[in-house]
């Protein structure tokens, strides 16, 4: 099991059940150091006191919140952990609401509750079971890292999950960035959906961090003193020339249906229009390329099972 990032308590009406938080995910970036270009020697951050010019060390840093400017008022450790707050050391669950009402902007890291010893399975199973069967997400608020954060409580295969959230005044209004109204045809709209529903996949395990294997791969060349890979093409049109909109929705779509096994014969292909700006190839078409030669492979490998 990892490391134990938090522990303390549910607090679930009258019903206490001791948990541990560890992470529900693991960090697999490419982590790079700061070096001197000169000399490849590791340049790292020093703490220094702006009025006396000091390097501090850690054990001489606390907290401070200025009020006014010159003026700071220290905040210790000691002080936030005897704050009175319930939540303090339990995650404390508030109410319970329908898993769609809840806006996925707000969800930040996940978490899982692991049971914090044979004391708190019966009540553990207890909260899974509820949840299980009444289909809802349970709204907790917990005070973790020197603040008080608002949960979202859900079941996942057996294990409680606990989701960090935005508080509502977090969340910016979207509707300053949305685009001016722009007619957008029945005919166009169909396409898409059924663009969508060509793409459409049932499971999402396949897909893979891509720049972190190309980063891996440069990494590896380099220390064997080997030359870099080649540089992917960018797939950039031409300057004066962009993809027609209803063009691209067919040709997408055609594209969609071959992968998956089907003649697209029933997909209209629009040629396309020149026009002063430019736009570059979009990921649907790379997906949908990727995808026929994978079903290309596999109706050859089917002849041939069938021949023998």
């Amino acid at each position: 099991m990892p490391r134990p990032l938090w522990a303390g308590a549910i607090s679930f009406g009258l019903v206490t059940i001791p948990v541990k938080i560890v992470s529900a995910t693991e960090d697999h970036d490419v982590h790079f150091h700061r070096v001197h270009l000169a000399d490849h020697g590791r340049v790292r951050t020093q703490k220094i006191c702006e009025l006396d010019g000091e390097v501090v060390s850690q054990d001489e840093i606390g907290k401070g919140y200025e009020i006014a400017p010159d003026q700071t008022v220290p905040v210790t450790d000691k002080e936030l952990r005897q704050m009175p707050l319930p939540t303090a050391k339990a995650i404390e669950i508030a109410a319970f609401v329908d898993a769609g009402t809840v806006d996925p902007v707000r969800i930040s890291d996940s978490y899982y509750l692991a049971a914090d010893g044979q004391v708190a399975a019966k009540p553990y199973t207890l909260l899974r079971k509820a949840l299980e069967r009444s289909s809802k997400v349970a709204v907790a608020k917990f005070a973790w890292h020197g603040r008080e954060r608002l949960g979202l409580l859900r079941i996942k295969e057996g294990a409680l999950v606990l989701h960090s959230m935005k508080w509502p005044d977090e969340v910016r209004d979207p509707q300053e960035l949305a685009p001016r109204e722009v007619e957008v045809s029945e005919e166009e709209i169909g396409q898409a959906l059924q663009l969508a529903e060509g793409m459409t996949i049932e499971d999402l395990s396949g897909f893979h961090d891509e720049y972190r294997e190309a980063l891996e791969d440069i990494i590896a060349a380099k220390a064997e003193g080997k030359a870099l890979p080649a540089p992917a093409e960018d797939g950039k049109q031409e300057k004066g020339e962009v993809v027609d909109l209803m063009a691209a929705l067919n040709a997408s779509v055609k594209a969609a249906k071959e992968s998956r096994g089907e003649d697209g014969q029933d997909a209209t292909v629009h040629e396309m229009r020149p026009s002063k700006k430019s736009t570059g190839t979009t990921p649907a078409k790379k997906r949908a390329a990727s995808k026929k030669s994978a079903a290309s492979k596999k109706k050859a490998a089917a002849k041939k099972r069938s021949a023998s």
